[in-house]
């Protein structure tokens, strides 16, 4: 049975200066696959509107992954085949539906004087009306016999198959020219998604999440030590969502001060059954912390 979760919470130096919350998060669960999506819009002050570029991203996201689902038979038998061909088309089609929404909004939304008056009269001519609305997007799907993702910009995603071991199954590799960001709003950005398929993984938890919550976190072991703990709690989800909502905030308050969403999709019935070797891992990984942690202290002492 699948479950989900997801949030996104303001960070403290967005509260400070007025900025409302750049990100967005959902998740949906159907009978045959579930979704979690996260976008994070950019800072800069040309990507004005990038808060609703990341709500745009999201939805665009959940439509169009539902739209390959329509026929779930169908798509289960061909996806494993022809997951190139069809993680190229699920790509292309997100960015079009993303462009489609942003254009409707451009044509009952004109740019107003206060948006405009931040930048010279060159400046703002040279923007591209779709950049107002600059965001990333992480896409984390969770299908009956098969996990896949794909993302563009920053973030991350995580995914804890029946192992245990939480992994990251997409490098970041920025595929943006020097001084370009990725972005849903880049004229070729179809081409700057990174990917990822697993096949014939029994899948615990899939987790989206924007780069301020990675940026919280000292270094990648920690990172994925919290979504072994997290995944170990999700076979109670509404003690887990007051749980992690609370974590969050924290975060985004005394860590990096930065919006952070989190979105995740579980199959509730093999968390529970692998209860055990969650909790075994993450008594492993504390044992492991305790050890680099000495080894440092070894090296402080000899310095």
């Amino acid at each position: 049975m699948f479950g989900g979760f997801s949030h996104s919470v303001t960070g403290a130096s967005h509260t400070a200066t007025g900025l409302i919350c750049q990100d967005h998060s959902a998740y949906e669960v159907h009978e045959h696959y579930s979704i979690a999506a996260i976008a994070d819009g950019h800072g800069s002050k040309k990507y004005f509107r990038s808060h609703l570029g990341s709500e745009f991203a999201v939805k665009a996201a959940l439509e169009t992954i539902k739209r390959f689902y329509m026929d779930p038979e169908k798509f289960e038998s061909n996806f494993p085949v022809h997951h190139k061909l069809i993680l190229d088309n699920i790509k292309k089609q997100i960015i079009a539906n993303w462009n489609a929404r942003v254009q409707q909004h451009l044509d009952n939304n004109h740019v107003t004087r206060d948006e405009i008056k931040k930048f010279s009269t060159e400046e703002f001519k040279a923007i591209p009306p779709e950049s107002y609305y600059g965001t990333t997007l992480v896409v984390a799907v969770a299908g009956r016999s098969f996990t896949f993702g794909i993302q563009i910009g920053d973030g991350s995603l995580v995914a804890l198959f029946d192992d245990g071991k939480p992994i990251m199954p997409m490098n970041y590799d920025e595929s943006a020219p020097a001084n370009m960001t990725a972005s849903m709003c880049n004229s070729n950005a179809a081409s700057m998604f990174n990917s990822f398929v697993v096949k014939d993984k029994k899948l615990l938890a899939l987790f989206a999440s924007s780069d301020g919550l990675y940026t919280s976190f000292s270094n990648e072991d920690d990172f994925l030590e919290y979504h072994l703990i997290i995944s170990s709690q999700l076979d109670n989800l509404d003690t887990f969502k007051e749980s992690v909502i609370k974590n969050l905030t924290k975060r985004s308050h005394y860590g990096t001060e930065d919006d952070i969403s989190l979105a995740c999709v579980c199959d509730i019935d093999l968390i529970k059954e692998h209860t055990e070797t969650l909790k075994k891992k993450i008594e492993e990984n504390k044992a492991s912390a305790a050890d680099r942690k000495k080894e440092r202290l070894a090296k402080l002492k000899n310095i």
